[in-house]
Formats: structure tokens, sequence, C-alpha cells
């Protein structure tokens, strides 16, 4: 299903079909969203395309899901080379950037096409302190699944061993711009792994040992950096494949064999044995220099494109926002709550290219009841810039909504009764990701998936979101443990407090004796809190 969706996804992007039911044998008034964002025709709208560019549209698609990649690269390129010849350069460049997906797909279908057992494959790019590693899992001879990983601030790669690589990647760090240490910038394989295991499966936390000692300077080793990460990769799952490609060789491979083979003839009939292959030439080279290429893409989306410098971004996002001035400070407000209770908001900071954690606000939201978003945005808008007024600070360089044109709207209408006039405003609507700006609402800016604009805005919204979710989060914790405890007869709300201040937690509360608890409240509540926790 997952891949279903994900060719959907492609045809609409890449061909620009509709994605909708709508009814095309007449015309609408106008078109949806798809169309501003360009992963549309908009065929249902008069004027905006012809019928013959549409029905050149569906014989392309036609001819993609019949798998007949060749002959639709080579109607491309002649379409290509006619709008080139015409002076039709916009056209041609979408027709050269078809061109590059279906080339793409050719090269997965050269990988899927060969032959073997099922095999993890995996590939890494360096720089500067800085790792992406690129897996694929394939089964039965087809890429089935791609998985990725990062790592940042490692140390400096020792030169000796940066020459003797032959496979992997490892940059000279000439063009890589500094990354600043920050988990919320960069997903560690430590955030992967909790992800992998709360979904029953096991991953690799960051391999703590990958690094050497050399010279009293530590130095990164992907020798042992693959040898760990594979050890926690593998060790304890149901299943490993029977072939496992790597970039380097390290000391204790066949000790790593062994022991993934017995644990794989463990959970099978017939004994399987485990290889961990350092492919030299070849096919399996083939993929390698593949998984490679795709880490150093990794590489180059994450850190490269991901984390220019800051006055840079702050150009970039000025320009695609039509910012009156640089953004210097951004501040973003996310709400939280479980069908309406405890409903919380969070404000995070961005400021001079990283984010400003002694900024960060947390809001308890106190004139809404039940689930109300809108209400929500307009109360913590409100409240955080009528104290702003009060205090005569400055007003932020643009204030970012996690939402849609909801909460857009709310956060507006908060700033208007405020009297808070020319505020940049915009916000960052979910699933599309596209962002809306306030007075330009019929105009939503639709982003490439790489550009360093979207990244930043979807930094901030996801940190604002993560903060409001652990809000809300300690709120329901406080609040199940305050009610658990007041069950207690004699156990009112300050006892409760008492309690939960004294002892750090419930858990230590349920564990304490009657001479611990009667240090904080009288032998008779300490006698009745013992017994309600023993039942």
């Amino acid at each position: 299903a997952n891949l279903a969706y994900r060719i959907v996804d492609l045809i609409h992007r890449s061909f620009l079909v509709p994605s909708c039911n709508v009814d095309l044998n007449r015309f609408h008034p106008r078109p949806c969203l798809q169309f501003y964002i360009g992963r549309c025709l908009g065929p249902c709208v008069e004027g905006l395309t012809t019928p013959e560019i549409y029905q050149e549209a569906v014989r392309d698609v036609k001819l993609f899901l019949d798998g007949q990649q060749a002959e639709l690269g080579k109607s491309l390129r002649e379409r290509m080379a006619r709008a080139a010849d015409a002076q039709e350069f916009e056209r041609a460049g979408k027709y050269r950037d078809l061109i590059s997906t279906v080339e793409q797909l050719q090269e997965k279908q050269r990988i899927a096409a060969a032959e073997g057992d099922d095999a993890d494959v995996f590939g890494y790019h360096y720089e500067t302190g800085m790792l992406a590693v690129n897996l694929f899992h394939m089964r039965g001879g087809r890429v089935l699944d791609r998985r990725e990983f990062f790592w940042e601030d490692l140390p400096e790669l020792e030169p000796s061993t940066e020459s003797e690589l032959s496979t992997g990647r490892v940059g000279t760090g000439d063009s890589t711009v500094h990354v600043e240490r920050s988990s919320t910038l960069v997903p560690t394989a430590v955030e992967e792994i909790a992800e992998l295991r709360s979904a029953g499966r096991a991953g690799a936390s960051v391999p703590t040992q990958a690094v050497v000692e050399h010279s009293s300077v530590q130095r990164f080793d992907p020798s042992q950096f693959f040898s760990q990460f594979l050890t926690q990769l593998y060790i304890g799952q149901p299943y490993v494949p029977r072939n496992i490609f790597l970039p380097v060789d390290f000391e204790d491979r066949e000790s790593l064999e062994e022991v993934l083979s017995e644990q794989m003839s463990d959970k099978n009939v017939r004994p399987t044995r485990v290889h961990i292959l350092v492919p030299s030439r070849g096919d399996k080279r083939s993929l390698l220099d593949l998984a490679a290429n795709n880490a150093k893409q990794l590489y180059d989306q994450r850190f490269r494109v991901m984390k220019p410098n800051a006055r840079a971004i702050q150009e970039a996002l000025q320009d695609a926002l039509a910012l009156p001035e640089l953004p210097k400070r951004i501040e973003c407000f996310d709400i939280s709550h479980i069908q309406g209770a405890e409903t919380v908001a969070s404000m995070v900071v961005w400021e001079d290219g990283k984010m400003k954690k002694s900024d960060y606000r947390k809001f308890i939201i106190r004139s809404v009841d039940g689930v109300d978003d809108f209400a929500s945005m307009r109360e913590v808008v409100t409240r955080r810039y009528k104290r702003i007024q009060e205090e005569k600070k400055d007003m932020p360089s643009l204030i970012l909504i996690d939402g849609g044109l909801g909460q857009l709207h709310a956060a507006a209408e908060a700033l208007a009764r405020l009297q808070i006039i020319n505020q940049p405003l915009a916000s960052i609507a979910k699933r599309e990701e596209v962002i809306y700006v306030c007075g330009q609402e019929n105009e939503p800016i639709a982003l490439d998936h790489h550009n360093p604009v979207l990244h930043l805005v979807q930094l901030i919204r996801d940190e604002a979101h993560r903060f409001a979710v652990t809000f809300h989060r300690k709120r329901r914790q406080i609040r199940d443990r305050a009610t658990e405890l007041r069950e207690i007869p004699g156990v009112g709300e300050r006892t409760t407090r008492r309690l939960l201040q004294h002892f750090g937690s419930l858990q230590a509360v349920k564990h304490a004796d009657v001479a611990a608890l009667s240090a904080v409240v009288t032998r008779t509540q300490a006698e009745a809190i013992l017994q309600h926790f023993q039942r």
C-alpha cells in the first residue's frame, strides 16, 4: 500500500494530472489548491490548459504505468528539443525535470533486475563531523525499502583512512557549511531507533565507540562505526538478510557473521548463513556505489542545503514570503490537547539563525472549553502580544502559526483587536506543507521540498509542536497522578501537591513506607496512602 501511494504521488507531482474526482465533462469556476502549488494542470477550469496538453500528460502516465520508460524518455526528449527550438525554455525545463525522474526510475529498475538473495546494502557520506548513512533493503533482488540515518558533531576523519576507502564517500569539506549542534535541527539515529523500537523493530543507537584516540585527538573511524552500527541494528531482530554489503571492512566481521548466522538458524528449520561482504567489483560493487551516491544526496539535502549561513537563510525567507525586512526573529505558536482536555500552547523562537530556547514560552489555555483551536490561538496570541505592548518591547520580524487558514485568521484577529497592524504573519499548513501569508491567502506559497526556506519553516513548526506536546504530556501526567492520590480518603489537593513535590513522582509515593510518608503528611494519612496502594 505504501508503494502504491508513493507511485500515485509521483504521478501527480511529475505529470500534473488531477488527484481529485472532479467532473471533467464541464468547466468549474476556479481551480483547487493543487493547481496553485504546481501539482495539477487544472483541466477543470477553462483556459488553464489545452485539451492537447492534457491528453499528452495522460498518454505519458499510461506509458509510465505500462513500464515503457524508454519510450516515454524518448518522447520527452523530442518534446524538450521542440520546446527549446521554439524558445519555450520554461516548458523545456519541465520536460528536462521529467526526463530526470524517468531516468532515476530506470536506474532503480536496473537494481531490481539484479539476481540474488535478500541483502541489505549500506552507503555513507562523511564530511567535517557530519555523517549520512543510506540503507537499501533488497528482498528477492528488488529494493523493497530505504532507510536514512544522520549524525553530526562527529570527530574528524583520520586522513590516512580517508585515502584508503574505496567505497563510501568522504568529502573534502571545501564547500561544507558549518553545522552547529542542535538536536532539533538534525534527527539523530537515537531518535530513529526510538521510532523503530516503538513500532516493534530495533534500530541503531549512536555507536559511541566509533571514535578512536589518535595522538590525543579523537578521530572518526568508519570501520568501528559500522561494526557497532550493524551490531545494534541486527542483534535480536526477527529477520536478518543472508547478505549484508558494506563499504568498509572491520576487525570482528567474522565474529558478527557467526552470531547473526546462529541467531537466524535458531529461527529457521534449516541452518542459515549470514554473510557480511565488502564487494570490490561487479554488480554488488555497483550497488554499493549507488548506495554511496544516495548517501551523498542525503548529506547535501540534510546538511549542505538545509543549513546555509544565517544571513543567507534570512534573505531567502524574506524573498520567499515578501517580508518588509530581514526576519531576524521568528516567534511560532502551536496548540496541543486531546479532545479539548488540558489544552496548552507553545511559543518557540528562532533568532539570528538558531533556536533561542531561553525565550520559549508555555501557555495554559484558560478561556476555552472543549475543542476550539481557533479560540485557543486567539487567546495565546492576545496574551503574548498584549504583554509585549505593556512591556514596550519590539514585535518579532515574523509570527509563524502551526496550522492552516483558520489558525492564521484567528491569530490575525487577535492582533487586530490589539491594534497591531502591518505585522508579518504566516502559517504552514499540515499535509500539503504550503505557506499562507496573511493578506495573500489566495496565493499560497508552495516551495520545493528541498528548499532551505521550507526546511527552516518546518524546523520551527516542528519544534513548536514538540514543545507543545511535551508540555501537554507533562500536564496530563500531573493531572493523572494527582487524580489517583486525591481518590484516597483524607488526601486533598494541598496534600497531593506536597507529596509529589517531596517524592518527585507517583511511583515513588507508591513505594514509600509509613515512616517516609509521615515525614510529609500525618500518620493517619500515611497509613491511608499505604493501605490504598497495597490493595
